[in-house]
C-alpha cells in the first residue's frame, strides 16, 4: 500500500469513529425516551387498573417524551377526571392529554 492510501484509510475510519461518537448521545437519547415513555405508560395503566372507578374500563394510554394521551370512553365525567388525576401523578409525567370521551350507559340514555 501506498503511503497515501493509508493515510486516507486512517483519516477516514478517524472521521467515522468521531462521526459515531458524536451520534451516539442523541441514539441513546432517543432510546432512552422510548424506555422511559414505556414504563411511564405501564405506571398509568397499572394505577388505572389498581383504581376502582377505572379498573372495568378500557382507556388507551400512550405516551411520548412524558406526555400522556388517554384515549377510549368512559361512563362518566367523574371517571374521566379521576382517569386524569391518576395518570397525573405518576413520575415522569409532564402532562395529560385527555383524550376521553364520556359516553353514558345504555340505562342513562334510555332516561334521557
Amino acid at each position: 500500500m501506498t503511503q497515501n492510501h493509508q493515510t486516507f484509510k486512517i483519516l477516514a475510519l478517524t472521521a467515522l469513529a468521531l462521526s459515531l461518537d458524536a451520534a451516539s448521545p442523541a441514539f441513546a437519547e432517543s432510546v432512552g425516551h422510548y424506555i422511559d415513555d414505556a414504563t411511564i405508560t405501564a405506571k398509568v395503566k397499572e394505577a388505572i387498573f389498581a383504581d376502582s372507578q377505572l379498573k372495568v374500563l378500557q382507556v388507551k394510554v400512550d405516551t411520548l417524551h412524558g406526555v400522556v394521551a388517554l384515549s377510549g370512553t368512559v361512563d362518566t365525567k367523574d371517571q374521566e377526571n379521576e382517569a386524569v388525576k391518576v395518570a397525573t401523578q405518576i413520575n415522569g409525567v409532564t402532562l395529560v392529554t385527555d383524550n376521553l370521551s364520556v359516553q353514558p350507559t345504555s340505562a342513562e340514555a334510555e332516561q334521557e
